[in-house]
């Protein structure tokens, strides 16, 4: 990696300096003030780069603590050897430095504030009396010369603070280094450690490098681990901290432990004095939070500089007194209980076996999954016994990292303990879904229901109908999971975690089979008890998932939105951010906002790798093959099917007809649209055999974008009987397509840009531009045209079949180009003649008819045409 990142970021700032400099009136030179790192410098060594493009003679002169014991320390090595009293000094120094140049210099001094008082005076008179152009970098809260702070307190030159980068910034800067996407969560991470100073962040980011904690994971850069200072990054900390006097020390290494910490309880445990002293240093910053007053350190990395530094025993003391301390004074923040179990596992204290086991719990609804089975295994350890509650979120932690054999031990233990009907049936629940969704092994799973539902009472057996109703809509059951999920529910008294599975059951069924309507009075009902279970959070998450499926299929797009918002897990772990990051990618795909979805469905897709639980990489490849597809990325999405068809998961067979529409996109992504449309259809004949017309209208509708003119009476039947808007404006958009009618399509197109689907918009927009073409209606054509273009553009850069001919249409048929784009992409005639079920005579008639039409016969140049039109 080179020694300079590139400016992003600052590419406005640099210019706005640039401007101040070249200014003709008003004050000759600038002030660059800002923290250490933060990017004075560089900003200052470009604004001479730019002036000496330009044919201004530059001088760059840097002050440091050294340089300050000699006059005119800092500028020796410009000015040679001069000599004589301070005024003589002064004179010939100036005239070395802008003597004989006539188009003017510009004078860069860094680090101005440690300038010695001659060469203070000396840069004071050059913009006195405008010898030169001066930009000078300061440090803030420096003391600095008065020469030099005369220079901005006294009007003569004007100070721009530099500020830190801002998070987006940070991205930016990133991903034009590594030249890639990188993770949100991991800049997000590297932001905050390092306050958006450049400096810390580019020796943060060398050091990952260096030691592979910062890696490419399926295109996407993130941290694998807390990234680790190098020495020159700690050195630079250490210095900015400056000694620490060990009171001072106490405070700083208290907080680097455990904070944020109220001050009441910081002062009682290093005392008042200490306290205001490491306020009075700059190393604390205090705020409010209600009527309570919060310390914490002043920059992330002094806390890293110091865990660093702490000795293990120091360090475990630390902890034993902050967690006594803590619980002495009763729990005041929702976290503390959860802090005082993690700083009393690594301290002095004896084992809580209580306060660990409810740790854990917090640590799973949390979703800190590796947190919570390290104290559930702490727990189990200390108790001395079955540790039922402990075990219970071993389990769930252990199932939400993929490790499925060992979450089968683990229940099997706890259907042991079980001592009634109720707790066995509990039990039996999260085991079958273990087997269902990480093991992949359904069948094996709904033994266990059955073999649970034949040894408890009926009440019990209600428990295992809920997630028996899960099982169903799964396995493309949708009737029957609609039906037990409603007898289950029907019964007010049945467990929480039952009503959560019964309601994705619910979901699941009735967005299948059209009824989508009947939602929203079943899903409160399950978020509210999700909030009372102890894996609540990875329960609501499934569900939401499910929601948006029904409210898509259905239409209801800027519901899916709102939901989608509501659900999303606000958690930096890495469970969490995975999930979350599903969940925004699949809804601005519904919306047709490909680039934002790529991008997320990536990241997701990426944090999978390392580990999925019950099928989530399945889901989002599903969900990301499509959006590459759409987004005109052929080998993107040809490579995304693959991993799909890898990641095939046997408890998902719902998902069967949409697996067939993103294999149907591919084809269509590739050119290949009259086999797209046959997948397409495929599809909807699928679900129609499942009984899942939700599913059916979607796959219809893909086939009449794909300029499939068969599906409009199937459409107008589902239309009368499924749920949302979506049937009916698919069933009036097919019905447009068949009749050729441009008036209708345009319609067509603004009834789905109002529904939400930018990208259906876009679609029959462009159906509507080829329509008015062939019916010869050339200003409609244009005007068509221009709308398909405006609402590909809103999709960020969207590349479907019916846009690309909508473009700038090629004097070919479908056929002819369709053909001409399989053979530009090197297929063989008799390749071509395979896909598309047809005589290799009939793809050389095309090609013959097509080559004349376009003037040549090089498949080179039908790629240059195809890519230009």
């Amino acid at each position: 990696m080179g020694q300079h990142w590139p400016l992003t970021g600052r590419i406005a700032e640099l210019g706005s300096i640039d401007a101040a400099l070249r200014r003709a009136d008003g004050p000759r030179g600038l002030v660059l003030a800002g923290a250490a790192g933060v990017g004075k410098t560089r900003l200052a060594q470009e604004a001479l780069t730019l002036a000496r493009n330009r044919g201004t003679a530059t001088r760059w002169a840097a002050a440091t603590a050294s340089t300050r014991a000699l006059p005119l320390g800092a500028f020796s090595a410009l000015l040679g050897r001069v000599e004589g009293d301070q005024r003589q000094l002064l004179a010939q120094a100036t005239a070395a430095l802008v003597a004989d140049k006539p188009g003017g210099v510009l004078v860069g001094v860094d680090d101005a504030h440690l300038l010695d008082a001659l060469s203070a005076q000396f840069v004071h008179q050059l913009v006195l009396r405008r010898a030169a152009t001066v930009v000078i970098t300061v440090r803030s809260g420096e003391p600095a010369p008065d020469a030099v702070t005369a220079l901005w307190k006294d009007g003569h030159l004007d100070r721009h603070e530099v500020r830190p980068l801002s998070e987006a910034d940070t991205v930016a800067l990133l991903e034009a280094v590594l030249r890639g996407q990188v993770a949100d969560t991991t800049a997000g991470q590297l932001w905050r450690l390092t306050a958006g100073n450049a400096l810390y962040l580019r020796l943060l980011v060398e050091q990952a490098l260096d030691n592979r904690t910062l890696r490419r994971v399926g295109g996407v850069w993130q941290l694998a681990a807390s990234p680790e200072l190098s020495p020159g990054l700690a050195e630079l900390v250490v210095a900015r901290m400056g000694a620490l006097p060990a009171p001072v020390r106490d405070v700083v290494d208290v907080l680097a432990l455990a904070e944020p910490l109220g001050v009441s309880l910081l002062t009682r445990l290093t005392g008042a004095e200490a306290v205001e002293d490491a306020e009075s240093r700059g190393l604390l910053t205090v705020r409010a939070e209600g009527r309570r007053l919060q310390a914490g350190l002043a920059h992330p990395l002094y806390g890293e500089t110091r865990r660093a530094h702490v000795g293990l025993l120091r360090a475990r003391r630390l902890r034993g007194r902050i967690a006594t301390a803590l619980a002495e004074t009763g729990s005041r923040r929702g976290d503390d209980a959860l802090r005082r179990a993690v700083l009393a596992v690594d301290s002095d204290l004896p084992p809580d076996a209580q306060l660990l086991a409810d740790a854990a719990g917090t640590a799973v609804r949390l979703m800190d999954i590796t947190l919570a089975e390290r104290l559930a295994r702490q727990a189990i350890d200390a108790d001395d016994g079955p540790a039922f509650g402990a075990r219970w979120s071993l389990a769930n932690a252990l199932a939400w990292q993929g490790r499925g054999e060992e979450t089968e031990t683990e229940w099997a233990r706890l259907a042991d303990l079980a001592d009634n009907d109720i707790v066995r049936a509990m039990v039996a629940m999260p085991r079958a879904g273990n087997l269902f969704w990480i093991l992949r092994r359904p069948q094996d799973a709904e033994a266990i229901l059955d073999t649970a539902a034949a040894h408890v009472d009926d009440d019990a057996r209600l428990v295992i109908t809920a997630i028996q109703s899960a099982f169903h809509a799964f396995l493309a059951r949708p009737r029957r999971a609609v039906d037990d999920a409603t007898r289950a529910l029907a019964v007010r008294a049945l467990p929480d975690q039952a009503v959560v599975l019964a309601t994705w059951g619910l979901a699941a069924g009735l967005g299948m089979l059209g009824r989508a309507d009947e939602l929203p009075a079943s899903t409160e009902r399950a978020y509210t008890a999700a909030t009372r279970c102890v894996e609540g959070s990875l329960l609501s998450l499934g569900l939401a998932v499910l929601e948006l499926g029904a409210l898509r299929l259905a239409g209801y797009l800027d519901e899916m939105r709102r939901v989608g918002t509501d659900r999303r897990e606000a958690g930096t772990n890495a469970t969490s951010v995975a999930h979350g990051m599903f969940l925004e990618g699949f809804e601005l795909l519904a919306r047709g906002q490909l680039r934002r979805s790529i991008r997320r469905l990536r990241e997701a897709r990426s944090r999978y790798l390392a580990g999925d639980a019950g099928g989530w990489a399945f889901l989002t490849l599903v969900q990301l093959t499509q959006a590459l597809a759409m987004a005109g990325d052929p080998p993107g999405a040809r490579a995304a099917l693959a991993d799909l068809r890898a990641e095939l998961h046997p408890s998902y067979v719902f998902m069967d007809p949409e697996v067939a529409l993103a294999q149907a996109w591919v084809a269509a992504a590739e050119g290949a649209t009259t086999e797209a449309a046959d997948l397409a259809r495929q599809a909807a004949d699928l679900a129609a055999r499942r009984c899942q017309p939700g599913y059916e209208v979607l796959a219809l509708h893909t086939a009449v974008r794909f300029g499939d003119r068969t599906a409009a009476a199937r459409l107008a039947h589902l239309a009368e009987t499924v749920d949302g808007p979506r049937a009916p404006a698919a069933a009036a958009h097919a019905a447009a397509l068949a009749d050729d009618d441009g008036v209708a399509l345009l319609a067509a197109a603004q009834r789905w840009e109002h529904l939400g689907d930018l990208l259906a918009a876009a679609d029959a927009a462009a159906q509507a531009a080829d329509a008015h073409t062939r019916n010869n209606r050339r200003g409609s054509a244009t005007s068509a045209a221009a709308e398909a273009h405006r609402l590909a553009e809103a999709c960020e850069g969207a590349r479907t079949p019916a846009l690309r001919c909508a473009a700038r249409p090629l004097p070919l048929t479908r056929r002819e180009r369709e053909i001409v784009t399989l053979a530009a992409d090197g297929l063989s005639n008799r390749e071509i003649a395979d896909r598309l079920v047809v005589s290799v005579r009939t793809v050389e008639g095309h090609l013959y008819r097509a080559s004349a039409k376009l003037g040549t016969t090089n498949r080179g140049d039908f790629a240059e045409l195809l890519e230009a039109h």
